[in-house]
């Protein structure tokens, strides 16, 4: 995020890089760096005649640097955008010449998504020299909870750590999807405004009481009670809550508690760091680690990958999947 910053601050001064090649796993980046250029570079006046886009599917590297040679007209620059560019992934090295001496007039910005060019190869060095190479790297689940308040803290806004999580749950580590959510919110309430579960049930239509993050609590607490209401309300609405997506989480959290119990120094700062979670759900992990010894929790390890195979269909291909959690329930409970 803070490279992403910087780039966006030199574009802005006009210290501007003859290419611009923007790759990774993570698209929300590479869009936005390329959404940046294509309306900060040019004026509206000069785009006309000097800003093109071209899609991988449809040219070839040759056509990508004959349209990069051409001249500019009454502009200091030209900007040609490639997007889709991992379609050309067979013949991106053809790039590399023109790389090594790009013309100077040209802002040329390659949106290659989910690949990586090869960093050994003649291409990557060429670009290293002379410009910009920008890796969007996937964030991990236990980042973005953080990365959405890194994004929502400069536009005025704050959000409680368990509304962070539920986001994260129900929309995984697509950045795209959960910044469209954020937009939402940020229409719906003013500057200022903490968001919180019951904005976010009422606004996103998560449930902030039957989730994976509030079953994964009652399992820790071994609140048995609260843990079957949720499980119940799984298997009536099996389509918003896939059991393969309950049984990774759960098989994260019980892996993490493993971690724990092995931890010298289980000081709130010190469990945050080693686990890699927000402080702020450290005494769920203190409280599950007294209600489940290492013991127990190496055969809920055992246990949860079983039923990974089974809620894939394997071995359990007629059993409903409400009926499958709960015979996970009963084994992890008892």
């Amino acid at each position: 995020m803070d490279e992403v910053k910087q780039l966006a601050t030199d574009i802005k001064n006009r210290q501007l890089k003859p290419i611009y090649f923007l790759m990774g796993e993570e698209p929300y980046y590479i869009d936005k760096i390329s959404d940046f250029i294509e309306n900060t570079v040019l004026t509206e006046a000069e785009r006309g005649f000097n800003q093109m886009v071209l899609y991988g599917r449809d040219i070839s590297v040759e056509d990508i640097v004959s349209n990069a040679k051409r001249y500019p007209m009454m502009a200091e620059y030209q900007v040609v955008i490639v997007k889709e560019a991992q379609d050309l992934s067979r013949t991106i090295e053809k790039l590399a010449k023109y790389a090594d001496n790009p013309q100077p007039t040209t802002i040329l910005v390659v949106n290659y998504k989910y690949k990586k060019i090869d960093k050994r190869k003649a291409l990557y060095k060429a670009l290293k020299k002379t410009s910009v190479v920008y890796e969007s790297k996937k964030l991990y689940e236990n980042q973005v909870a953080d990365w959405i308040r890194r994004v929502l803290s400069p536009k005025g806004y704050a959000i409680t750590p368990k509304a962070a999580q539920m986001l994260v749950e129900f929309l995984g580590t697509d950045l795209s999807k959960i910044n469209n959510e954020l937009d939402k919110l940020q229409i719906i309430f003013p500057k200022g405004h903490q968001i919180t579960p019951e904005d976010v049930e009422e606004n996103i239509g998560i449930s902030k009481d039957y989730n994976n993050f509030e079953l994964r609590k009652a399992i820790g607490d071994r609140n048995a009670v609260k843990a079957y209401q949720i499980v119940n309300y799984f298997a009536e609405n099996p389509k918003d809550n896939p059991m393969v997506v309950t049984v990774s989480l759960l098989f994260n959290f019980f892996s993490q508690l493993l971690h724990f119990h092995g931890l010298k120094d289980k000081s709130p700062r010190s469990v945050a760091s080693a686990l890699k979670i927000n402080p702020y759900f450290v005494n769920e992990y203190v409280t599950a680690a007294r209600n489940y010894p290492m013991r127990k929790v190496s055969a809920v390890v055992s246990t949860l990958r079983e039923f990974d195979v089974k809620s894939k269909g394997v071995g359990a291909n007629a059993v409903p999947q409400g009926d499958l959690l709960k015979e996970l329930l009963v084994r992890i409970l008892n």
